[in-house]
């Protein structure tokens, strides 16, 4: 088992694929020099090693890095590219969603449309708001589009290889303040299936479903939690679509109480949707209303104080779970 950061994890799945499959390339702004000249940054590298036929700088327009996906997946390669940050999805979304999302669904399942749109995510950075908004739930709602959102290093080589390999389009989304964290990571071939769920911590008293950098919060909520005599069961979703439903449902059942956690705003947010599921087939079990704690309903702040304000924590969890403990 190997230490690397979330950055170098994906940095060795892409490289890793690359080689494999030559049908695979790198695509994006700067993806082989600029910023991405940092060795903890994911495409470090990949430049020389495969050659600016693989991988290749793109003009500073997002909605012609989407139809520059689209396009060279429908002739049969697998392209994987990168859009800098999350609110510029909205730039590119009529490539994915009007035309990634659907092109398989038309074709009535006869032919493959495999490509991989890596989107840095996530607040924390003081990038204000035009970087740093988590749009998650909007890609979510799109049907025809994996959504991946790893917390770890080993989470995101196996879901990225697996992304890559995938014959569907996949919109793999990678928290910024994850690229510098290191942990244990698999060596060689590793693949992790998109759609499964996993207990990070099992508990007794109370469900905590969450993903991305959220995993951390209710890391540290869960050990200053055990100190009060309350056994928290900590579900890191990965992928939310497709979701795991079976998972969550298990552990609901289980703890007879849930609370949902994620970093995007609370209004139209995907915890409402893990929220609703537990409601309609888990109510009977329930023993206190859900709870969700997310960010609230503003822009994220560019002054540091107010973005830490902004984004949900340990603090906030902790609460949330007392109230429903009772």
């Amino acid at each position: 088992m190997q230490q690397l950061t979330m950055g170098q994890a994906i940095r060795q799945a892409l490289a890793e694929e690359m080689h494999r499959d030559p049908d695979v390339f790198v695509a994006g702004e700067g993806v082989g020099q600029g910023i991405h000249e940092s060795p903890l940054m994911p495409t470090y590298g990949l430049l020389k090693e495969f050659g600016p036929e693989r991988v290749k700088d793109t003009p500073v327009s997002e909605a012609a890095i989407a139809g520059l996906a689209v396009g060279a997946a429908v002739i049969g390669l697998r392209p994987v590219v990168e859009i800098m940050f999350n609110p510029f999805f909205t730039i590119a979304s009529d490539q994915i969603v009007n035309h990634a999302a659907k092109l398989r669904y038309l074709s009535g399942g006869k032919s493959k449309f495999p490509l991989v749109v890596r989107i840095k995510s996530g607040a924390g950075g003081s990038a204000g708001c035009q970087h740093a908004h988590n749009l998650e739930a909007w890609v979510a709602h799109c049907p025809g589009l994996k959504v991946v959102m790893p917390a770890t290093p080993a989470d995101a080589k196996g879901l990225l290889t697996a992304a890559i390999r995938d014959d569907n389009p996949v919109v793999f989304l990678e928290d910024m303040a994850l690229y510098f964290v290191p942990g244990p990571v698999p060596e060689g071939e590793y693949v992790l299936p998109l759609g499964a769920a996993e207990i990070k911590k099992p508990g007794a008293d109370v469900t905590v479903v969450t993903w991305s950098k959220m995993l951390g919060a209710a890391f540290k909520a869960a050990a200053a939690l055990a100190g009060e005599g309350i056994d928290v069961e900590v579900v890191d979703l990965r992928t939310l679509a497709p979701l795991d439903r079976e998972t969550v449902l298990n552990s609901v059942q289980k703890t007879g109480r849930l609370v949902v956690l994620h970093e995007a705003c609370r209004t139209g947010g995907f915890g409402g949707e893990i929220a609703a599921l537990a409601a309609e087939e888990a109510f009977g079990f329930l023993k206190a209303p859900v709870k969700r704690v997310a960010a609230p309903d503003i822009p994220v702040p560019f002054s540091p104080p107010l973005e830490q304000f902004y984004i949900p924590g340990e603090k906030q969890l902790i609460e949330a779970v007392r109230a429903v403990m009772g």
